[in-house]
């Protein structure tokens, strides 16, 4: 019977000498969730306004020194790095939210396309925070769902589509997990948060940890805030 090209793949690169994932992607998230930080108008920011990224910025230095082109070394301090990295610029978007929804509601502000233009940005913003923080916890984090075998990697939070394909036709079941060897990669994290932040709810992956339906939940939340009642509120001012 002839081998299959997954079966092939699979024998050519086992997990443990894979590359990793690129180092790229996750950088230009980041970078891109700090500039628009940066932009927001300056009553939504809790710090002068170049605080926060700076401190951001020092953070992502060292990360990108430890693996600059492929995650494929974890230490301790390189986890708690990129851990608090996202819960700052996670925390400063959920502040700015809070904040732009008390400008709106008691504040009385009247500059209606600011406000619209900021509440895109904490809404962008929050996408990307978030499938960061999917992508940093799921299943030990990137370096681990490459570079660990299956049967240590730690339970998973999150189930994709990938995971349960198995029994279905060739050329689907060939680019499932079990047969692949597929994980998850940063663009899979960032299409759940979108889903996630239009929907407000699981689409085609489920949360399946505690701290993943919490950290769902939040996402979810934010979102709806941002969409409903500021934005809705910016348009009556436009009126």
């Amino acid at each position: 019977m002839p081998r299959t090209r997954a079966a092939e793949a699979r024998t050519r690169h086992p997990r443990h000498q894979r590359r990793g994932e690129a180092r790229l992607p996750a950088v230009i998230a980041t970078l891109a969730a700090i500039a628009l930080y940066l932009f927001l108008p300056q009553q939504l920011l809790i710090a002068p306004r170049y605080v926060l990224p700076a401190l951001e910025v020092v953070l992502l230095v060292p990360l990108v020194a430890i693996n600059p082109r492929r995650l494929t070394r974890q230490t301790k301090t390189f986890r708690v790095l990129s851990l608090t990295l996202v819960a700052v610029i996670a925390a400063s978007n959920l502040v700015a939210l809070g904040m732009l929804i008390h400008e709106l509601v008691w504040a009385g502000v009247q500059d209606g396309r600011a406000l619209l233009v900021a509440a895109l940005q904490v809404w962008l913003t929050n996408i990307i925070v978030f499938g960061l923080a999917y992508w940093e916890l799921d299943r030990g984090g990137p370096v681990s769902r490459t570079q660990v075998p299956r049967s240590a990697l730690p339970l998973a939070d999150f189930r994709f589509s990938q995971d349960e394909n198995d029994d279905a036709v060739q050329e689907v079941a060939e680019g499932a997990s079990g047969s692949s060897d597929w994980v998850p990669t940063l663009v899979d994290y960032l299409y759940m948060s979108v889903t996630n932040s239009t929907a407000f709810s699981p689409t085609d992956t489920m949360p399946l940890s505690t701290r993943a339906k919490a950290l769902m939940s939040v996402q979810s939340v934010s979102a709806l805030l941002t969409s409903l009642l500021v934005i809705a509120r910016a348009v009556s001012v436009l009126h």
